[in-house]
């Protein structure tokens, strides 16, 4: 960066001090809770390497980083595609501002970021992984810098490292994502005990050494001490700590395993640590980015951080985000939290109304106007237009909605209220101002409720009663909805977030559905705009991040010391060809031949043309295939059913929650 790119990142540092003052107060204010954040001023090439970098200034020497590079820069030459800002969760957050972005876009990462923040530090996904010492950054640092140490020794060959690298990562998404990572396999209640020495139980029964040396020699009896080893911890869901516990490396020269080297034990454990570290990042993408783009819409259009000549630009800046095609996880996260929000807006005001004496879940419809109950809950004039009411007229609002401190520093010229009258209410004050059942774009979601839901509501309905509707409405909690919201950040994934979400009622809003390959018309084709066919294949691209999920099943496959791994099938079956280099990889970290049992979807070019002229799909069946690598050749070799039906989902495989959540 040259002296006067540091002089402009410093002048727009302190331009956006303020910015970062008041979207900080105002996500407070709002219910948030961020953790710190450091805001950095870099140019065009220095965010390019922050993305591929994935957000971090240090990483470890390896190719993929400058390939990541180069693809962010052809991204932003040919497609357009710029970025706006990347955010790492750290102790403290960092978040990265791009210096040719317009004032009005810098203000929108600011607030995108402070949600970002309040996210990382309250979402349990994110507390799976404990903070190391110094932070995410200092942890990353210190790794690059035992990989570069590894590179630079002249007793090991860079390539080797490199090449090992490859290899890890080939694998690096076989970790147990349930679990809180730790450095150890073995129970959670710590680690089991060391099994039985062979030679000990040879000797209990007598056997002599004369014949123990003749028949058991010290080589067979350490490889069934390593077989005893390796059965006793399978099945495994954390592949890579299972390899580096058990794995052995393969000596092409001597065409045999032997021990790793402690360079190679030690990368692995790296990169797993890391593979753990990103995991919550990815597995909460939708719900993160959802619950940035609300929380930034709110503040910058619903609270005027957008100045009014900033306004045009940051809109085009939301739109851009929000129209990217293809599954795009701020828009889809963006709608599901509105969605839970008027849910539970919704239950709020039903629950009130079904309080209110005489009226049931059957009479509600009938003695309720529940388009006049919504207007009823539009916030008052002061509040719903405070820069164009007097100090006077907000100061006769109630007084739960109005932060009398600020009302009198406004009153003594502290500051103008037609420019930042967020500062004069309370979290009250806001939930009503900003209430989502009121807004365009949800107007009919009160009225729209089902018969199905009044019932459901009207078990829980507690014994205080209201006189009229009017009392009902005026006893309403105007905050369930935000309320709601921050409950459900801390405890949910993507998927569990979908799973209960992704209903009836926002599939068919939203004009969902489904598409597939069709064998007869050789085309994809929409299959579906079942609710339930919808969250099928929406779930099953954010199960296990839309990976294969790959676990230990057997360390002494058929009593080899071959490795036995399972894939757990959820009705999409495995890219073959992709599956055998990956085995071709697990090679190399196990030494000794290497399986894996699978199951795949089979039509026969017969039946595919008879279904073809009868214009229907063809029948496709389901097979057992055991897929082996031994350093040589691949084999193929078809299982039967029962041998894998334990691999097979009943439905789809959601098993994404840890078990003791499910109590």
């Amino acid at each position: 960066m040259s002296e006067l790119d540091r002089y402009e990142a410093r002048r727009q540092a302190r331009q956006l001090e303020a910015p970062v003052e008041d979207a900080r107060a105002l996500a407070r204010r709002l219910g948030l809770d961020p953790v710190p954040v450091n805001y950095w001023i870099v140019d065009y090439d220095e965010m390019n390497e922050l993305i591929a970098y994935d957000g971090f200034q240090s990483r470890y020497p390896h190719w993929r980083w400058g390939m990541a590079y180069d693809r962010q820069q052809k991204q932003g030459r040919y497609t357009g595609g710029k970025a706006f800002e990347i955010v790492n969760n750290d102790s403290p957050a960092n978040a990265f501002l791009q210096e040719s972005n317009a004032l009005a876009d810098q203000k929108a990462v600011i607030t995108h970021v402070e949600a970002h923040a309040d996210f990382f530090g309250n979402n349990e996904w994110f507390g799976l992984f404990p903070g190391e010492e110094g932070g995410a950054a200092a942890m990353l640092e210190r790794h690059a810098e035992r990989i570069r140490g590894y590179m630079d020794d002249p007793e090991i060959d860079r390539e080797a490292v490199e090449r090992w690298i490859d290899t890890v990562l080939s694998l690096s998404d076989t970790i147990d994502q349930q679990r809180a990572f730790r450095r150890e396999l073995g129970t959670d209640d710590g680690d089991a005990p060391d099994p039985e020495d062979i030679a000990d139980q040879l000797a209990e029964i007598g056997v002599g050494e004369e014949v123990r040396d003749a028949v058991f020699d010290e080589e067979w009896l350490e490889e069934q001490r390593e077989a005893e080893a390796v059965e006793r911890d399978a099945p495994e869901a954390d592949v890579l700590a299972f390899l580096r516990e058990h794995g052995m490396a393969y000596d092409a020269e001597a065409e045999r395993a032997v021990e790793y080297e402690d360079w190679q034990r030690e990368v692995i454990e790296l990169l797993r640590a890391e593979a753990y570290y990103f995991a919550a990042q990815r597995m909460t993408k939708v719900m993160n980015e959802g619950w940035a783009a609300y929380h930034e819409s709110i503040m910058m259009a619903g609270e005027n951080f957008a100045e009014p000549d900033e306004f045009v630009t940051y809109a085009d800046h939301m739109a851009k985000v929000l129209g990217s095609p293809g599954l795009n996880p701020y828009a889809l996260g963006k709608e599901l939290w509105t969605y839970v929000e008027n849910r539970a807006n919704r239950r709020e005001v039903v629950e009130r109304l079904l309080r209110v004496e005489g009226i049931t879940a059957e009479t509600l419809r009938e003695a309720v106007d529940l388009e006049d109950v919504r207007d009823r809950l539009a916030p008052p004039p002061a509040l719903a237009s405070p820069a164009s009411a007097s100090l006077d007229e907000i100061a006769a609002l109630p007084a739960k909605l109005v932060d009398e401190d600020a009302l009198a520093a406004a009153r003594a010229g502290e500051f103008d209220h037609t420019e930042a009258a967020w500062r004069l209410f309370t979290h009250e004050g806001l939930a009503r101002r900003h209430y989502s059942l009121t807004r365009p774009a949800s107007r009919g979601f009160l009225p729209d409720v089902s018969q199905a839901e009044l019932e459901e509501i009207a078990r829980y309905v507690m014994e205080d009663r209201y006189d009229s509707i009017a009392e009902a409405v005026a006893a309403v909690d105007y905050t369930a909805g935000w309320t709601r919201m921050r409950e459900l950040r801390e405890r949910h994934n993507d998927v569990t977030f979908l799973d209960q979400f992704l209903t009836e009622e926002f599939v068919g809003a939203a004009d969902y559905f489904t598409y597939e390959y069709s064998h007869a018309a050789e085309e994809h084709r929409v299959a579906s705009t079942d609710p339930a066919d919808v969250k099928r294949k929406l779930l099953l691209q954010f199960t296990n991040l839309g990976k294969p999920t790959i676990t230990v099943e057997d360390g002494n496959y058929r009593n080899r010391n071959e490795l036995l791994l399972g894939h757990h099938f959820n009705g999409v079956s495995l890219d073959l060809e992709q599956a055998e280099r990956v085995l071709e990889r697990a090679f190399e970290l196990w030494g000794r031949p290497v399986n894996l049992a699978t199951i795949v979807r089979e039509v026969d070019d017969h039946d595919v043309e008879v279904a073809r002229r009868r214009n229907r799909e063809p029948e496709i069946e389901e097979q057992g295939l055991l897929v082996r690598y031994d350093g040589e050749a691949i084999e193929h070799r078809e299982l039967q059913m029962e041998e894998v039906e334990h691999l097979a989902a009943d439905d789809v495989d959601y098993d994404t929650t840890p078990e003791e959540w499910l109590a």
